[in-house]
């Protein structure tokens, strides 16, 4: 897809942020899988499992909170068709969790908003009920 740093744009250019990790986009270090106008996809490079990408916006902004209505819009049709891609290149995906991290205290260690789409195959975990709810483990199991 893209060569070197693709962030800036003269849309972008005026939120951009010497030394942020997206903002400068190395190509050796960053696979862009997909693109819109307002955000792109990118392969995780610490994958918890195959196909983990993360949907990205252009802009630089710290957290999901902090994105305009256009990017959540834009960054929730590159999640749709990164379902597609996935879903038809590996039919043994069942299932995605999909989340951020926004603040120190949620675990958030880049500062540029980024959403983790995560693919999910029946029996990658011994018992995945609860899925995000084991951030606090004590509080994973539940009744229904």
């Amino acid at each position: 897809m893209h060569q070197g740093n693709i962030l800036k744009d003269e849309e972008v250019t005026s939120s951009y942020q010497p030394g942020c990790l997206f903002c400068e986009l190395p190509a050796d270090k960053f696979e862009v899988l997909d693109e819109n106008e307002l955000c792109m996809t990118l392969h995780d490079n610490y994958p918890v499992s195959d196909g983990h990408c993360l949907i990205v916006p252009r802009r630089h902004v710290s957290d999901y909170f902090e994105m305009n209505p256009a990017e959540i819009d834009a960054a929730n049709r590159l999640m749709h068709r990164a379902r597609e891609r996935l879903r038809a290149d590996d039919p043994s995906i069942t299932g995605f969790n999909i989340g951020t991290n926004a603040g120190k205290s949620a675990g958030q260690s880049v500062f540029h908003a980024h959403i983790h789409f995560i693919p999910r195959r029946d029996g990658d975990q011994q018992d995945p009920q609860g899925g995000v709810r084991k951030i606090f483990p004590e509080k994973a199991k539940y009744r229904r």
